[in-house]
């Protein structure tokens, strides 16, 4: 699976950025053109799905925002293109703000979206996502983010980081192997293992 993109920006459009890395061309469906210019070099983080027909990138210029789009689409009815218009249209974190406080009326503004659609991502997803961004704000180092990519890609959910944070942010001047080993074993500790 293609995670992440660095090169330079060929073209782009209302939905799609063209990037270019190594002389091969990327199409990325992608909502931030006003964040990019042309010849920018800059990293896209991706999600590639696969379909009978066809194989598509969508790109974010922030992990975060990739991380919220991976747990929209696991809401059932709610594909990739929703998610990505719902990204587009609002902020990751006032899109969080909204699921955590059951803001429904918030989420029906937003691009393609329902109340019932609203109603089932608020069942789905309150209290599963990673902390509120103005929690986290100003707290989280890059070996501190490194090792909470680290657990997730090892499979552990949201609620189980979020317990072990507090303590990983105590680590924040170590190094991201060290803050990953501390993680696995305060998780595993809690589980009993």
């Amino acid at each position: 699976m293609i995670r992440f993109i660095r090169g330079t920006v060929f073209s782009f459009g209302t939905d799609y950025v063209i990037i270019d890395c190594n002389g091969v061309g990327y199409y990325i469906s992608f909502t931030h053109q006003n964040e990019i210019s042309l010849g920018q070099n800059v990293t896209i983080f991706t999600y590639q799905q696969f379909r009978e027909d066809a194989q598509q990138l969508f790109g974010f210029l922030d992990m975060k925002e990739l991380e919220l789009f991976e747990q929209l689409i696991s809401v059932k009815g709610l594909g990739p293109k929703t998610a990505m218009n719902m990204l587009g249209a609002a902020r990751y974190t006032d899109i969080i703000s909204a699921i955590e406080n059951g803001q429904v009326e918030f989420l029906t503004r937003l691009p393609s979206l329902g109340a019932k659609t609203s109603r089932q991502i608020i069942l789905d997803l309150k209290g599963k996502l990673v902390e509120d961004e103005k929690q986290a704000a100003g707290k989280n180092t890059v070996a501190l983010e490194e090792a909470i990519s680290g657990l997730k890609s090892l499979g552990y959910k949201a609620y189980e980081i979020n317990t072990v944070l507090p303590d990983l942010r105590k680590m924040s001047n170590r190094s991201t192997n060290e803050i990953l080993r501390e993680g696995l074993r305060l998780i595993l500790q809690r589980k009993g293992g």
